[in-house]
């Protein structure tokens, strides 16, 4: 009798860095950061189908070829711990601009995190999924909670803040490729006090205001990050782009991650999508913040077939 596939088909969000401080290098080789997640509606589109059997196997398909790919480094990663058996396949189809600092690859893999063990009926704790997420990149944890929250340390380290309201904005993505390395070294960063940084109190100030509840023009003042200076100043079409954004009413304007893409938030009302085509074909795409527990169920809506109850993370009923 022939094993039936289960199969899955899922979003995996974007992310955007509302604030985002480099204090210095570590001990580790890393850099501490300070930095605030927020997931917004731009995905990429997987579908995941597990097929249970004696062997392990991994096949992906994807629109656009990327090496080393964190989907099947977290589908391997999560085999080989879990001792998980059967035949993995995942069609990828990319939206979100690789590279871009919006956390794509990020996302696909903790996407992989999240419904590969549903599929398989293994039910794994956050903390257990949380330390596999960081194995495979500072971005993964995240994704794992989606929402607004607080990254220390190299990122993985994360607390839930108080959201702001859903905004809407639009992010352009010009393809112009930033050294994560290269922009690190530009910023000369030695170790920086937490006590006594103007740097810090500002990123305070940010969390702060994020929990009182916070408006487009506060965050202009007080969001801030530390790689558009080496950007701006190192790739002029990205300064252009921002002025571009100021100039159609978007506050505040910010690089996401070390870059290149670029996000605007704009007041209700305006054309967003008019406004994406002015920047050339594809370049420009609209989002809207997406909230924790809006996060929370576009999963339990994606994988409601295979779930025992609404709990997080997602529970197995094959289990």
């Amino acid at each position: 009798m022939s094993v039936q596939p289960r199969r899955v088909r899922l979003r995996a969000l974007a992310k955007i860095n509302l604030s985002l401080k480099v204090l210095g290098k570590r001990s580790d080789g890393y850099h501490e950061l300070r930095t605030i997640f927020q997931t917004i509606s731009l995905a990429d589109r997987l579908q995941v189908e597990f097929t249970p059997g004696r062997g392990t196997e991994i096949g992906l398909a994807s629109n656009v070829e990327i090496p080393n790919n964190l989907v099947v480094r977290a589908a391997r990663l999560l085999m080989e711990r879990t001792k998980m058996r059967g035949a993995v396949s995942v069609v990828l189809e990319k939206r979100i601009p690789a590279g871009a600092g919006l956390g794509g690859g990020s996302s696909d893999a903790a996407a992989v995190l999240l419904a590969l063990p549903v599929l398989a009926g293994v039910n794994l704790e956050l903390d257990e999924l949380a330390e596999l997420a960081g194995e495979l990149g500072s971005d993964v944890p995240f994704f794992l909670y989606g929402g607004t929250a607080l990254g220390l340390g190299r990122g993985t380290e994360l607390y839930p803040l108080p959201e702001p309201p859903a905004f809407r904005g639009i992010v352009v993505a010009p393809g112009i490729p930033i050294a994560t390395a290269e922009a690190y070294q530009a910023l000369k960063r030695e170790l920086t006090s937490a006590l006594q940084s103007p740097m810090i109190n500002n990123f305070r100030a940010l969390s702060w205001l994020l929990r009182r509840g916070m408006s487009r023009q506060e965050w202009s003042a007080f969001g801030e990050n530390d790689f558009e200076e080496f950007a701006f100043r190192r790739y002029p079409p990205l300064a252009a782009i921002r002025r571009k954004l100021s100039k159609a009413g978007a506050r505040p304007v910010m690089l996401s991650g070390s870059g290149s893409a670029i996000f605007g938030i704009f007041p209700r009302g305006q054309d967003l999508r008019r406004l994406c085509r002015t920047f050339g074909d594809g370049l420009a795409e609209p989002f809207s913040f997406v909230n924790r527990a809006r996060y929370r169920r576009l999963w339990w809506r994606s994988l409601r077939e295979h779930l025992q109850g609404e709990t997080w993370p997602p529970r197995s009923r094959y289990a």
